[in-house]
This record gives C-alpha cells, sequence and structure tokens, in this order.
C-alpha cells in the first residue's frame, strides 16, 4: 500500500463486530474513583491481524467529559480520562472509529484523544512535557469533519516529521469546538512549522484562520495561575 492516507479514507472493511466492544459507551461518565493503574490495565499491546495494513505507529483513543465550574481541587484530569482502545492497524482503527459518536454530537465539556500509544493525554507525560501544542477553535458544526480529516493525516504520516507527533485533540465546548496536535519538542520551530503548515492544508483552512502554538509549560503556568493550584494535572 503506497499511501497509507488514502487506505485510510477507503478501506472500511466492514468488519465492525469484532470483540472490541463498543466505545459508542465512551460517553457515558465512569466512576471517578476508579483507579488510574485500572485505566492503563484495560489497554492491551495492539497487534495488526493477519492480513491487515499495519499502520506505523500504534494508537489509543481516549475519553474524557467533567463538569464545568467545578472546583479542580475536587477532580484529578488523570483519574476522570478514560482509556477506549488501541489498534495497530487500518482495519483495527476503523472498527473502533465507525462505532464512536461523532465530536459534533457529543454534549457538554467532552473530548475525545488519540495518542500514540504509551503516551498520555496530558501535559506531564515524559514524551510531552518538553512539548507544545497548535491550536485551531472552530465555530460550531465543523467538529465532526476536522476532527477526521486530522486523525487520518496523522495515522497517514501525512505530517512528515518522523516521531514528532504525540497526539491530537478535539474539545467541544459550549460556544466553539476546539481542535489541537501535540508535538514533543516546543524549541524545534522548524518542526512546528512543518506541523502547523500541513494542518491548515489537510482541514483546508482559510488563509486567514488563526493559529496558536502553545507550549506545555505555558499551559501549566497559566493553570496554576489561574486555580491557585501548586500542581497542575492536566492536558485540558
Amino acid at each position: 500500500m503506497n499511501n497509507k492516507f488514502d487506505a485510510l479514507k477507503d478501506d472500511d472493511s466492514g468488519d465492525h463486530d469484532q470483540d472490541q466492544g463498543s466505545p459508542k459507551d465512551c460517553e457515558k461518565e465512569n466512576n471517578e474513583d476508579e483507579d488510574k493503574e485500572q485505566n492503563t490495565a484495560k489497554i492491551k499491546m495492539a497487534v495488526p491481524g493477519v492480513g491487515e495494513h499495519p499502520l506505523q505507529y500504534n494508537y489509543t483513543f481516549w475519553y474524557s467529559r467533567r463538569t464545568p465550574g467545578r472546583p479542580a481541587s475536587t477532580q484529578s484530569y488523570e483519574q476522570n480520562i478514560k482509556p477506549i482502545g488501541s489498534f495497530a492497524s487500518v482495519e483495527q482503527f476503523w472498527r473502533f472509529y465507525s462505532h464512536m459518536i461523532h465530536p459534533g454530537d457529543l454534549t457538554g465539556h467532552s473530548d475525545f484523544h488519540l495518542f500514540k500509544e504509551g503516551i498520555k493525554p496530558m501535559w506531564e507525560d515524559d514524551a510531552n512535557k518538553m512539548g507544545g501544542k497548535w491550536i485551531i477553535r472552530l465555530r460550531k458544526g465543523l467538529a465532526s469533519r476536522c476532527w477526521e480529516n486530522l486523525i487520518l493525516a496523522m495515522l497517514g504520516e501525512q505530517f512528515m516529521v518522523g516521531e514528532e507527533v504525540c497526539g491530537a485533540v478535539v474539545s467541544v465546548r459550549f460556544q466553539e469546538d476546539i481542535i489541537s496536535i501535540w508535538n514533543k519538542t516546543a524549541s524545534d520551530q522548524a518542526t512546528s512549522g512543518r506541523i502547523r503548515d500541513t494542518l491548515r492544508r489537510v482541514l483546508n483552512l482559510p488563509p486567514n484562520t488563526i493559529m496558536e502554538y502553545k507550549t506545555h509549560t505555558d499551559s501549566i503556568k497559566a493553570w496554576v495561575d489561574f486555580h491557585g493550584l501548586v500542581t497542575a494535572s492536566g492536558g485540558r
């Protein structure tokens, strides 16, 4: 297969009845007291099936939702984020994705995260802590299309920056939706510039679209300053 992006776009095997569970239930909030180690244990190392088209990297879908206005001290981001499952091939991706709720149909303060297997969608993760993210704010109605185009480009290695891309997030909010893509090295301006240009192309963004780059260090500082916390946790 010469073009993985084309394969991702076109190769929906239709075999969605495998015993991997239905991620459609991910919108339901789980018990917040569930131990975070149990979350990690739920995800087994993904392996391509016989005859399937392997991706260059394995990935994990995550989901999070919180109640806006709830005091930050009573809710741990790490406890609130839930793994949906991991995949290693084009076919396994479609089995998950075709059953998942589209971002445009999510309600409240909800997020989908797609990160390379082994990387948590948190600022403090070893793979993320020296990095940052490109942020695009979208008017309502665009999130589902932009999210699909972004993750297909990421899985199909369209960004051409090697291991620099860590993952992507779509955040559904009341007034707007937010798309972001995270990379490992915030100080590498050439790489972040290439990611920006590719992002603009794959999302077919108008030239005047505002794209903001924010380091995770700055995100943590802003979170601490706003909430008055000693430690910050998350990838909000």
